[in-house]
């Protein structure tokens, strides 16, 4: 039996909480916040939770085998690395951190102590995306010729990041698990109308190869909600609205070329189909409640999870390059070439430390 501690149970805490609690191999033993009130409201609804104030004292209680991180991103990789140091198991809301430099010593770490490293990309877990995945994976699509999304609504507004770091995590997973690959380039623009240098609407673009592309529209200023992700392949197209009570539906339209075409008056002669739309069977989950599932069924019996270091450093990785495009007026960022000249910066800074030091 898995002894489960939640740090943070304020907005998303509490249904982390339940889910678990939910679960036959596993027990909620402890909670932690600086809220008292957010503790009491949990203690009532769980009585046998003991509740912390005090992060390294949950830690060190000797309560908990696991702990879920559930607080700002600013605070993920100093909690996550505390919670290895007690040789615990972690399980991490998304972004998995702010850099991918903190996203790559979290999975040495990781590695290091034999520990789980879990990464919160709760679509991952949910059923229309996965029928999504096996839609592309069989063929019923063609061949994917580019993938967008929206995710808008008016709030909640958050402070201590920007709606790209809020929110893109979710299409972002998406889309390069439904690919199968990170993007080569990415270009991101916004503006930050409510408070200076936290953006509020954000447009990323993101290349991948084959010239395939991924758009991805994330605002908390928007007076809808709307969370629709397209799949447009050139056999078929695919549309996941989450809000919808049939989650996906198969358009049987496109644009085709004439075959044997030859000549510019042949090439511009492009059929339209029109055909008809169906809704795939989808036994529905709560994607919640399966990634609180799978993190357990990976302690239990030491596997790899799909959501792991790795995955939530890939989506670090596209993050990073959309605010260095995004605060330089919509720069095309090539992945590769970002990350290398990270990772010379971090390599020159090590090695002045390390002068530093011999100095003294």
């Amino acid at each position: 039996m898995i002894r489960v501690g939640i740090v943070g149970v304020g907005y998303w805490g509490p249904n982390l909480v339940r889910c678990f609690s939910e679960l036959d191999n596993c027990r909620v033993t402890a909670v932690c916040d600086r809220s008292g009130d957010q503790l009491l409201r949990i203690k009532e609804r769980f009585p046998s939770v003991q509740p912390f104030d005090d992060v390294d004292a949950m830690f060190k209680s000797g309560v908990i085998d696991a702990v879920v991180i559930a607080t700002p991103t600013a605070t993920h990789f100093e909690l996550s690395m505390k919670a290895f140091a007690n040789d615990l198991h972690v399980f991490v809301e998304k972004p998995l951190a702010k850099t991918s430099a903190e996203c790559r010593t979290l999975i040495k770490t990781a590695g290091e102590r034999n520990r789980v490293l879990f990464v919160g990309h709760v679509f991952l877990h949910s059923s229309p995306v996965m029928k999504l995945r096996d839609l592309i994976e069989t063929g019923e699509l063609g061949s994917i010729n580019y993938i967008s999304s929206r995710r808008l609504n008016l709030g909640p507004v958050r402070k201590d990041v920007s709606a790209l770091y809020d929110l893109a995590p979710h299409d972002i997973s998406m889309m390069l698990h439904l690919l199968g690959q990170k993007p080569i380039s990415v270009t991101c623009s916004g503006f930050d109308r409510l408070n200076p240098g936290i953006h509020d609407v954000c447009n990323l673009t993101m290349m991948f190869e084959g010239n395939r592309m991924g758009m991805v529209h994330v605002s908390w200023l928007d007076p809808r909600k709307e969370r629709v992700l397209t799949v447009v392949g050139d056999k078929r197209m695919a549309v996941y609205d989450d809000l919808e009570q049939e989650k996906i539906k198969v358009f049987d339209k496109g644009i085709d070329r004439p075959k044997n075409a030859t000549g510019d008056y042949a090439d511009f002669q492009l059929a339209y189909r029109y055909g008809g739309s169906y809704s795939p069977y989808i036994k529905e989950n709560e994607p919640l409640k399966a990634e609180c599932a799978e993190f357990i069924r990976c302690i239990d019996e030491g596997d790899v999870p799909l959501t792991d270091g790795v995955n939530g450093l890939d989506v670090v990785e596209v993050l990073e390059a959309a605010d260095v495009s995004m605060r330089s007026d919509g720069l095309r960022v090539e992945l590769a070439s970002l990350q290398q000249g990270l990772d010379d910066a971090a390599t020159d800074s090590d090695s002045a430390n390390v002068s530093k030091t011999a100095m003294v």
